[in-house]
């Protein structure tokens, strides 16, 4: 499957955007997928992941509560809703899909496919 992330760009703090992963190839409805983030300098950490069907989600702590992952199997298609953005929350996102979530669900090893970062720079 191959993935094309968008929907990056620069916000001030305290605002919102949606990114956008879209899906080719194989059914997107046969994956679980994810959301990373990777600042300068830094790890690549997780953000968002949800199961194959969209009935089950899991945050990281520091997004819980201002982002939401969805999936739409008809539009091969995942989103990542991001409010009351923050200064730190400023990296280059990815997506990424795997066969199924697991107990790493939050590590990059879970995931078979990854797309190119978009970029999302919150200024304060």
């Amino acid at each position: 499957v191959q993935l094309q992330a968008s929907g990056g760009g620069l916000v001030q703090a305290g605002g919102s955007l949606r990114l956008s992963c879209a899906a080719s190839g194989r059914t997107f409805s046969v994956y679980a997928m994810g959301w990373f983030r990777q600042a300068p300098g830094k790890e690549r950490e997780f953000v968002a992941a949800i199961s194959r069907r969209g009935t089950r989600t899991y945050y990281a702590d520091s997004v819980k509560g201002r982002f939401t992952i969805s999936k739409d199997n008809d539009k091969n298609t995942e989103y990542l809703q991001m409010n009351s953005l923050k200064p730190e929350d400023t990296a280059d996102y990815y997506c990424a899909a795997a066969p199924y979530l697991s107990s790493n669900y939050d590590s990059p090893a879970r995931y078979d496919y990854w797309g190119h970062g978009t970029q999302v720079t919150v200024s304060s």
